[in-house]
């Protein structure tokens, strides 16, 4: 009924689970029953040990595999050594088949933090048999017909549902959405960073120009001592945009020794890094920022006449 569909594994989810190994214990996030084809549809990849088989799940048996996460917190460094040994989730003996490859945090959700049973021993366990899933996950033939597997699912639950588009009492969630819809929001994002880095250098460009028009004032008399010796107005420009060159390139500095500061802690999960590329741009920005805001003190120094820059107290 749906060609275009290559695999799907129902999941059934348990909530407040916590696993115990000896003296550790460990809250896990996320608890799953599933078939052994929720590995291949996820593209799971193993750290060390195996995937539950088919076996397993017909026959029940109490097996797990569990993420990076849960088995790092209960056996420590060496989560290899999971691999055999007996955990209790929620006081029920399992034994750990498999711990799951690193797949690292994404902001608040942590998927390494993850404990997968087949599908039976999570009704004999902790769900019961409901008559209902917490999700199915499927996959498509191949990436050119996920609309169309969508569709087939649709018309299939539709019709066993007695819904239709109007009243649905399910969601598919087609993963190509998603990333558009991840995409538009980071583009989002980006823009409105962009702005308030755009507003910042415009307040540091003023800041820049107004300590500049400062030390103008305060050395009116040099500026009137070097014109009357000879100095051209192009050399009066250039003395003080190379001054406001440096100030802002310090600046620049200054900022890029806080961000490889700030990149050795981790936000939200994420541990931050810094680009090569983003140096040298923040360097540019900065010396076009002092050039730019520098013109004007510039100028001003250089239409001074020799004879009131003399004359000034």
């Amino acid at each position: 009924m749906a060609p275009d569909v290559a695999r799907t594994a129902p999941i059934v989810q348990a909530q407040g689970v916590t696993a115990t190994y000896t003296s550790a214990t460990h809250s896990v996030a996320s608890f799953l029953g599933t078939t052994s084809s929720y590995f291949d549809i996820t593209n799971s990849t193993m750290a060390s040990g195996a995937f539950f088989t088919e076996a397993d799940q017909q026959a029940g048996n109490p097996v797990a595999v569990i993420g990076n996460t849960v088995a790092s917190d209960l056996f420590g460094a060496a989560t290899s050594s999971a691999v055999g040994q007996t955990i209790q989730l929620n006081g029920q003996n399992f034994t750990v088949s498999g711990v799951l490859a690193v797949k690292g945090s994404t902001g608040l959700n942590d998927p390494d933090d993850i404990v997968v049973v087949p599908f039976a021993a999570a009704q004999n366990k902790f769900t019961g048999y409901a008559p209902t899933l917490a999700s199915i996950t499927v996959q498509a033939a191949s990436a050119d017909v996920m609309n169309q597997a969508q569709n087939e699912i649709q018309m299939i639950l539709d019709a066993r549902h007695h819904v239709d588009s109007t009243n649905r009492d399910y969601q598919v969630r087609n993963q190509a959405q998603i990333l558009t819809t991840a995409t538009n929001t980071t583009q989002t994002l980006t823009i409105l960073l962009g702005a308030v880095a755009a507003i910042s250098l415009l307040v540091g460009g003023i800041g820049v120009m107004n300590i500049m028009l400062v030390t103008v004032t305060e050395r009116t008399r040099e500026i009137g001592i070097r014109k009357a010796i000879g100095a051209s107005r192009g050399s009066i420009v250039t003395q003080f945009l190379i001054e406001s060159l440096v100030i802002s390139v310090i600046g620049g500095v200054a900022g890029i020794a806080v961000g490889f500061a700030g990149s050795a802690f981790p936000v939200l999960g994420v541990q931050p890094e810094v680009q090569a590329w983003t140096v040298w741009l923040s360097l540019a920005v900065s010396a076009v920022i002092g050039l730019v805001f520098g013109v004007y003190p510039a100028n001003k120094a250089a239409k001074l006449r020799p004879i009131d820059a003399l004359r000034y107290e």
